[in-house]
């Protein structure tokens, strides 16, 4: 244990660092205000002893200096020590960012008890934090796995749904446009029904992957929106940066080379319906979903393995 002992007086000093040599720990001494600041910085004890009365700037401010040097979640106890025992003094110690208070001159086994009920406190607190760390770290994985799909590892459904809603009323502030990939595969059915559904679980996965891929930006969400469906948001982006993306989508689709012989193409495609919205207070995100599958459906009308705009006649 580090405690930085801040004394002006040479013989307090002195007597101070061996009380605390005594208690077994590591004595940084200084007598002035600004080597204080300058010790706490580059040793970072784990305790300050500090007297109000210093050559320099008094403790008040050695204090204030020190806590202001304190990253998020550090704490360093401070005792200050001082012949002046008036409650304003004492308050104006607690505000300054002290924790304790001792009379001069200081009994050795005072301050002893002092350092050890510190120590305690130091201990409980970094338990307590360290449980903190914990929970936090748990609750983010509950958070994750919530707004997982358990086999593709893709946002579910329900986080699409909450995503979906966030950046609608994102784009109606910023008057931005916001587009929508309903995404199916071709004969999926087909295709479990030949290979086994352990080959149509990692067709999936594959699928889900190769979406990701393609969707770089951090704002764009994939989600398996359900079964062999899947959905992909990109908000600030037109019907024509959404034709792009799904173009790009299907072929990268084509160069998995999923073999697939019960379907005419004879590998795993994908049919996209896209649509494009800029929205309003009259027009709910629900109208961009139906307007993708309106899309999606005709793509599969049409042949499947292909791209149809929600815009198109």
């Amino acid at each position: 244990m580090k405690i930085l002992v801040v004394e002006d007086s040479r013989s307090s000093l002195a007597i101070l660092t061996k009380y605390v040599e005594h208690f077994g720990a590591t004595a940084i001494p200084a007598d002035n205000g600004e080597m204080a600041i300058e010790l706490f910085s580059r040793n970072r004890p784990d305790l300050v002893l500090l007297d109000i009365v210093l050559p320099d700037i008094d403790g008040f401010v050695v204090a204030q200096r020190i806590r202001a040097m304190e990253k998020p979640g550090d704490w360093a106890p401070i005792i200050f020590l001082s012949s002046l025992g008036d409650d304003a003094d004492i308050e104006k110690g607690i505000a300054a960012g002290a924790d304790d208070y001792l009379h001069k001159p200081v009994s050795e086994i005072v301050l002893g008890a002092k350092i050890r009920a510190m120590q305690r406190i130091v201990l409980m607190r970094a338990s307590l934090i360290a449980v903190t760390r914990k929970l936090d770290a748990a609750n983010q994985e509950l958070i994750r796995i919530a707004s997982s799909d358990g086999l593709t590892g893709v946002a579910n459904r329900r986080y699409f749904d909450e995503a979906l809603s966030i950046e609608w009323r994102r784009a109606r502030r910023h008057s931005n446009s916001i587009s929508l990939l309903m995404c199916d595969v071709d004969y999926f059915k087909l295709y479990n029904d030949t290979y086994g559904h352990q080959a149509g679980d990692e067709c999936l996965r594959k699928i889900a992957a190769a979406l990701s891929r393609h969707t770089e930006r951090p704002s764009d969400t994939v989600a398996r929106y359900g079964g062999e469906e899947f959905a992909v948001i990109l908000p600030e982006t037109s019907i024509g940066g959404a034709l792009m993306v799904a173009e790009k989508i299907r072929h990268a689709i084509q160069e998995l080379n999923i073999t697939h012989a019960s379907s005419p193409t004879r590998q795993v495609a994908l049919s996209i319906g896209i649509a494009a919205a800029a929205p309003g207070f009259d027009n709910p995100p629900d109208d961009l979903i139906l307007a993708a599958d309106k899309a999606l459906y005709r793509a599969k009308k049409e042949g499947r393995d292909r791209v149809c705009r929600a815009d198109a006649t």
